[in-house]
């Protein structure tokens, strides 16, 4: 059963900040230290402690900039699904107005294998989001072996990988889209969100929050679009006609699913 609620703790704004300490991501998502696993994991199921693993990638040259996890009900309350963002110190991939980040999520109730996911993080709208390009945008770890080594293993794969997102995003900026091209991928877009009935109207959703996003180039429409969608707060109404306000998206798995599926739409509107 799935006991992850719609809603999860606040996002941790991050832009230009230093790592984050030890401290602050058990403040921010204490799921991720727990010292034990929810009982009634499997046998086989390795238990690492987060806080192992964070050392191990600031080792390895990185730095915490974000925690967060889902609310769940009950006794899961204390393993809880819980995401991670970690950026590198040192990289040489350049980013249009986006920053290389590695992001790991992961439970401690034995439903879910760690993640390790190629992430972007854009400052100018403090909302990160995930990216995936090919098959290395997602690797999985399970909870065998030596868990650790194979988390800073992928983690490492997964950022020497960046160059061709590097090359992506320029051709995102580089790709002009008409009037009704920007229609159709902000009605997309809802379509990925909402799945049905949409509280919305497409249209709104390209409704830049800044004159930094105004533009025609897909990378601005898509930045529009995507913060629309997660952070909310879009004039909606309701199927009963009641106004209101979009909801942002805090639930992890959610967050993970949009974001995927907006960049894939997106990339795959990049001119030839």
């Amino acid at each position: 059963m799935n006991t992850e609620s719609i809603d999860a703790l606040p996002v941790v704004d991050h832009a230009f900040r230093p790592g984050l300490s030890l401290e602050r991501l058990r403040l921010q998502a204490p799921a991720a230290f727990a010292e034990s696993p929810f009982a009634g994991v499997s046998a086989s199921y390795r238990f690492i402690s987060t806080r192992e693993l964070v050392g191990a990638l600031l080792e390895a040259g990185f730095a915490a900039t974000e925690a967060r996890q889902s609310r769940a009900r009950g006794d899961r309350a204390g393993y809880a699904r819980h995401l991670l963002r970690f950026r590198p110190l040192r990289t040489a991939v350049e980013l249009e107005e986006a920053i290389p980040e590695v992001v790991i999520v992961n439970a401690h109730d034995g439903t879910s294998a760690y993640q390790v996911r190629a992430g972007l993080y854009r400052p100018v709208c403090t909302n990160g989001l995930m990216t995936r390009l090919g098959d290395f945008g997602v690797i999985h770890v399970r909870h065998q072996g030596n868990v650790v080594a194979n988390i800073v293993e992928a983690a490492g794969r997964i950022l020497s990988q960046f160059e061709p997102v590097a090359a992506v995003v320029k051709g995102m900026a580089a790709t002009h889209l008409s009037d009704p091209e920007q229609y159709g991928f902000a009605e997309e877009a809802a379509s990925i969100r909402w799945r049905e009935a949409l509280p919305v109207r497409p249209r709104q959703l390209l409704e830049a929050r800044r004159a930094a996003d105004q533009g025609d180039d897909l990378w601005r429409v898509f930045n529009t679009v995507q913060e629309n969608v997660i952070r909310g707060g879009v004039s909606s109404r309701s199927a009963t006609g009641r106004l209101g306000r979009t909801r942002g998206i805090r639930a992890i798995r959610e967050d993970v699913r949009i974001n995927t599926q907006l960049w894939e739409a997106a990339v795959a509107r990049i001119a030839a």
